[in-house]
């Protein structure tokens, strides 16, 4: 269902609004340079800081941008059950292929609560991405705890950003191999890959969609010699996306593409001038083979 090189989308503003005609193109360049699939409204693309309205306008235009091409993970997490039961429902009417959840965070709920959290949203009928990064929730989602939420009607698949390749493994026994594993940690994707991963959903991706899909194709087709060598190139570019809080050092790069303003939300701001320096050194050469 899910695989390849799956973009955590940003979102483009324009003097503190969306600026959805970047966005739409941003989406088609996405496609046209080979990503497997789109994220819009996850931690990337700034969705705690989006209003309702302006939530599902953004998921409705990847959905209308892409029209089927490939397909389209909203983001419709929250801490409060109720909202993520409506955002789900918002993705579902807009005719997205799947929402991508996260644990409630800084509730720090039980593992009870989280099974709960998630069975909640099963019942709206569309395909659940359960995420766990308890880097930003607090809350880590158990294997156990796991195995029960993927029993649920309609959840599909994890993306695991624990960067534990461990958990790989044991997530698979637990939950069965038809239990669709994605990476939320690019510098491990190969590595995850190798434990029976089927993909990554990518903040690199945003800059350089071409070359994460490439590295994706060939873990695809068992060409590990290519896959290490495009891994080894884009090393230095996974570091650099984290440099400054992120999607800072992401949306500085896509404006000099020329692609949006470097705009970002508060508590978000642009990165500063030693990351800019930073960002610049590592992903020169790899935005050449971009075409850019």
């Amino acid at each position: 269902m899910f695989f390849g090189s799956i973009p955590a989308l940003v979102t483009p503003f324009s003097d503190g609004k969306l600026d959805i005609s970047s966005f739409s193109e941003f989406v088609e360049w996405q496609i046209a340079s080979g990503s497997h699939g789109l994220v819009p409204c996850g931690t990337t693309g700034e969705a705690v800081t989006l209003e309702p309205d302006e939530h599902r306008l953004v998921v409705e235009t990847c959905v209308v941008q892409a029209r089927g091409r490939v397909p389209v993970i909203a983001g419709a997490g929250s801490n409060a059950t109720h909202r993520a039961v409506q955002l789900a429902e918002m993705a579902k009417a807009v005719g997205a292929d799947a929402v991508l959840i996260a644990a409630p965070w800084y509730n720090k709920p039980s593992q009870q609560g989280i099974f709960e959290h998630f069975s909640a949203i099963s019942k709206v009928g569309i395909p659940i991405v359960v995420y766990n990064v308890p880097g930003r929730t607090v809350v880590d989602i158990s294997v156990p705890t796991l195995a029960r939420i993927a029993a649920l009607d309609n959840v599909v698949g994890i993306k695991d950003a624990t960067a534990n390749l461990d958990r790989v493994k044991l997530q698979r026994q637990a939950c069965g191999g038809d239990f669709v594993q994605l990476s939320g940690d690019d510098p491990t994707a190969l590595q995850f890959h190798e434990q029976g991963g089927l993909g990554c959903i990518s903040v690199t991706a945003n800059v350089l969609p071409k070359t994460c899909a490439a590295f994706q194709i060939a873990l695809r087709e068992n060409n590990m010699a290519r896959a290490i060598e495009l891994d080894a190139k884009l090393q230095a570019a996974h570091k650099a996306m984290f440099v400054d809080a992120s999607p800072a050092p992401a949306k500085y790069l896509l404006a000099k593409m020329g692609f949006i303003k470097n705009e970002l939300r508060l508590p978000m701001v642009t990165a500063n001038a030693g990351a800019c320096a930073v960002i610049d050194q590592a992903l020169t050469g790899l935005l050449e083979q971009e075409n850019i």
